[in-house]
């Protein structure tokens, strides 16, 4: 039996990459704990244990061992409660707070600056007496560090428990060089001459930019945390429910499973279930990425968070909480962006040894100054050195430069980037995984062929025919025909006797004559042939086209087809992949044959149909890892179509670009070595990817 549980913990008191490193290298020494990886971007820290030998409790008191402190995510609440957010708390009061601190030690340092420039420069000054300045110097350098004084706190207390972090090189420099300062000041007010230096302004200014990082760090940490905000935002506040023969309006959390819910037209189905009574076009393309409205009807599965389109929809709840499709999406989103690249573990590793290398390598140098014959006030010099340069000041500054540089071109080329990691991973990217709906296609329908069988009836007729039936059907597609006429300025016929026949089509009566509207089985229920143009059908089906019929007294006269069509530009962006040598694959949730006629028309060898929003991450890491498209199988509840064989002949990891506009495309966006998202897609999409393009 399998004993191995997962949980996920909010880590408090982190400062840097080495916070996460020692955290993990302490909880890998501990009995049961099979895994342990932590995020510091998003705080979190996502364990797997052996319940037989350890548990939930003993981790959180072996990560306060080490000087932090962890709280477990409560799933339920995050689905329930919109407002608090509390599962994501890089706050805007704590920006805040940070943004404070480094305008007050800002505020007090530039004086001290002054005082040391004008010793060298001769700046205008007051004239004050040398232990005036010194005083002064003492008095902002003690205000700055009060103010900033969380670091020193932070620092200490992680030299304390053995696990030094930057926060302690920071305090060691610092504080070695006020308190020499502090002492030279009291020689130089003791008339003691001493060839010896102050450093309060290096003191100061240390400070000033550690603050001003971790207040830029607190801002890009809230960030990390929109999309998953944002997904949690899709799911509607409140649900209608039936209770005694009354509909009451009851907030979400409070819904059960069993209950029966009502929706109306227009609004968001609250959570999963099945359809008791009513017909309906739901919108499902932002969870299944399914880019025609789905016809329900009784005994048909709802999705939580997809929009009603047409009718009224009466439905039995399934699956609540945090057992709904859109809370399983925030989970696969959330442990996506938890997880780490190999790269990500190298750094980790470094950082854990770097910080007691460099305090190491600074008293060793101070040593050797002093055995060498050097002053104290040399070898101190040389010890603060090497403490402040290791300190991540340099790298603060230089990094954000050369992105800033690389994303500003980018940016006049209409591409947004939005990290330097996204620059790094897009040279390595040797496979790109395109979503289909809304990516490589418009994601709406449209009518896309118009044929007219009768040689006395035009298309124009036709058209203008199929729009009168359909101006007043609730049919998803019915939009699409009654756009196409509206467009052509096509004129509206008087019909009469209008009757949808869900699952069928429409039948209405047009100039005393019968008209049908549909699929072949309303032709056949109505004894009309359709054996000699079943061929027409299968073509354009076969095209990835949904074919509509319509006869008029017992007689087919045309064929109309609608389907999501091609975005400009489509053909031209993979054929530039194929020209860079790369492997292209399409995943998507519409059905086999869609997927592969898009494909095809594209030029893409690669196609995953009907594949949920789950599987899309799974199906992207499969691939990362190097398996052969065509020798591994998605789970049973997605079907799998692939066309032109399999992806290469080697087990080689690749490097995956996942290219998406969807909230179904946010896990895979997140599991994806780089996500990209179009600037037409929707906020969650873009939050998930690293980068953005406004065209493809």
């Amino acid at each position: 039996m399998n004993n191995n549980k997962k949980t996920v913990l909010k880590i408090s008191g982190m400062h840097c990459a080495s916070c996460a490193a020692n955290i993990e290298n302490t909880l890998q020494k501990e009995v049961g704990i099979t895994s342990a990886n932590v995020n510091f971007a998003s705080e979190k820290l996502y364990v797997e244990f052996n319940a037989e030998q350890t548990s939930t409790d003993k981790i959180k008191k072996a990560i306060e061992k080490s000087g932090y402190s962890g709280t477990e995510e409560n799933h339920n609440e995050k689905m329930s409660d919109h407002n608090h957010h509390d599962h994501i708390k890089t706050t805007p009061d704590e920006a805040t707070r940070l943004k404070k601190r480094f305008l007050y030690a800002l505020i007090f340092s530039l004086p001290i600056v002054y005082i040391a420039l004008n010793k060298m420069m001769e700046l205008p000054t007051l004239k004050l007496s040398e232990n005036y300045e010194i005083i002064i110097q003492f008095i902002l350098a003690t205000l700055v560090i009060a103010s900033s004084f969380d670091i020193w706190k932070n620092g200490f207390k992680r030299l304390w428990h053995l696990s030094p972090d930057m926060d302690s090189l920071i305090f060691i420099g610092t504080s070695v060089a006020y308190i020499y300062s502090l002492f030279i000041s009291v020689l130089m007010f003791s008339n003691i001459e001493t060839p010896a230096h102050l450093y309060y302004e290096s003191v100061a200014m240390i400070l000033v930019f550690i603050s001003l990082g971790k207040y830029l760090e607190a801002i890009t940490k809230g960030k990390t945390s929109q999309a998953i905000k944002k997904l949690i935002g899709l799911q509607p506040k409140e649900a209608t429910v039936i209770r005694n023969n009354a509909e009451i309006k009851i907030p979400i959390s409070q819904v059960l499973v069993g209950d029966i819910i009502l929706v109306k037209p227009g609004e968001k189905i609250p959570v999963d279930g099945i359809v008791i009574d009513g017909y309906s076009g739901v919108d499902e393309k932002t969870i299944t990425g399914e880019s025609i409205p789905v016809e329900k009807k009784e005994g048909d599965e709802v999705i939580g968070a997809t929009v009603n389109k047409t009718g009224v929809l009466k439905f039995r709840a399934t699956r609540v909480g945090a057992d709904t499709m859109l809370a399983q999406i925030i989970k696969i989103v959330d442990e996506a962006m938890g997880s780490k690249a190999p790269i990500q573990f190298l750094a980790d590793k470094v950082s854990f040894y770097f910080v007691p290398a460099v305090i190491g390598i600074a008293i060793l140098a101070f040593i050797i100054w002093l055995l060498v014959g050097q002053p104290l006030s040399f070898a101190i010099t040389i010890l603060v050195t090497i403490l402040i340069i290791a300190c991540p000041c340099a790298l603060g500054l230089a990094t954000p430069t050369a992105v800033m540089m690389g994303t500003g071109l980018a940016a006049k080329n209409g591409i947004l980037i939005k990290s330097g990691k996204a620059l790094e991973v897009a040279r390595k990217i040797n496979v790109v995984v395109f979503d289909k709906t809304g990516t490589l296609t418009k994601g709406e329908p449209s009518v896309t062929d118009i044929v007219a069988i009768k040689n006395n009836i035009s298309n124009e007729t036709v058209l203008q025919i199929a729009a009168s039936v359909e101006k007043n059907s609730e049919h998803p597609l019915a939009q699409a025909i009654v756009n196409k006429a509206t467009k052509d300025k096509i004129e509206f016929l008087v019909i009469k006797n209008f009757q949808a026949l869900p699952g069928y089509g429409v039948t209405v009566e047009l100039e005393n004559k019968k008209i049908f509207f549909g699929t072949r089985k309303l032709m056949k229920e109505n004894d009309i042939d359709t054996n000699w143009i079943e061929e027409r059908m299968i073509a354009l089906e076969n095209q990835g086209k949904t074919a509509m019929l319509l006869s008029q007294d017992k007689e087919i006269i045309g064929i109309i087809a609608v389907a999501d069509t091609l975005k400009k530009y489509s053909k031209e962006a993979v054929a530039s992949l194929h020209k860079m040598g790369k492997e292209v694959v399409m995943i998507t949730g519409d059905n086999e044959r869609v997927g592969n006629a898009i494909a095809k028309t594209v030029n893409i060898n690669y196609v995953l149909a009907e594949v949920l929003p789950q599987d899309k991450s799974l199906a992207i890491k499969k691939i990362q890892e190097g398996a052969q498209i065509g020798n591994w199988k998605l789970p049973a509840r997605s079907a799998t179509a692939f066309a032109g064989g399999e992806i290469g002949n080697s087990r080689q990891t690749r490097v995956v670009a996942m290219i998406g506009d969807g909230i179904n495309d946010a896990p895979a966006l997140a599991q994806a070595d780089l996500g990209i998202a179009l600037g037409s897609g929707t906020d969650v999409a873009m939050a998930c990817a690293m980068s953005s393009l406004p065209l493809i």
